[in-house]
């Protein structure tokens, strides 16, 4: 069983010993046409991907706990769950919510932090908006364009204006919410 204060904080700690979990012995024969008189072998990392996955596994099935009444152990804090094997990752309290500012935490949330409209990874309005949603406010910037190159050692460029959307993160509806400075 592995214990610490938050999953995210225990996950952590469990990344290097998952990589050496799936470490695999790769090998490469050395010989006259391959024949293999001779072989070296050594471990490698396995695909990512691979431990990543099961790090995500264990992170969404982590079990909270709390100490035995007597002190000599731990027990689960929600009685509907399984006990934990050996093998579980389990926390005494929740990890950080990294979408709403928490200064004690570190983290300084996501309200007002720019996002991309477009994308599907971690940086999409979706996911970093947290469900509250973006504003768009329409920006002018000046740009460097129609850049040249003239011979020997110099680019010339124009300076324009671009015009381009740019999104950011709603605050929560909160009474108590304060924007980042």
């Amino acid at each position: 069983m592995y214990v610490l204060e938050s999953a995210s904080t225990e996950l952590a700690r469990l990344l290097p010993q998952a990589v050496k979990w799936f470490l695999k012995q790769e090998c490469k024969c050395h010989g006259v046409s391959g024949s293999c008189t001779l072989r070296t072998c050594w471990l490698a990392m396995a695909d990512f991907r691979k431990t990543g996955d099961y790090l995500w596994r264990k992170y969404n099935g982590a079990i909270q706990v709390v100490m035995n009444q007597d002190g000599t152990g731990f027990t689960v804090a929600n009685k509907r769950f399984k006990k934990p094997t050996k093998n579980d990752l389990v926390y005494f309290e929740n990890s950080p919510d990294y979408c709403i500012r928490d200064r004690d935490a570190g983290s300084p949330g996501t309200a007002g932090r720019v996002c991309n409209l477009t994308s599907r990874g971690m940086d999409s309005c979706e996911v970093m908006c947290c469900g509250r949603g973006y504003d768009t406010s329409h920006v002018t910037r000046m740009t460097k364009c129609e850049c040249k190159f003239h011979w020997c050692c110099a680019v010339r460029c124009q300076d324009c204006l671009e015009a381009l959307d740019v999104h950011t993160c709603k605050a929560p509806k909160s009474p108590n919410w304060v924007a980042p400075t």
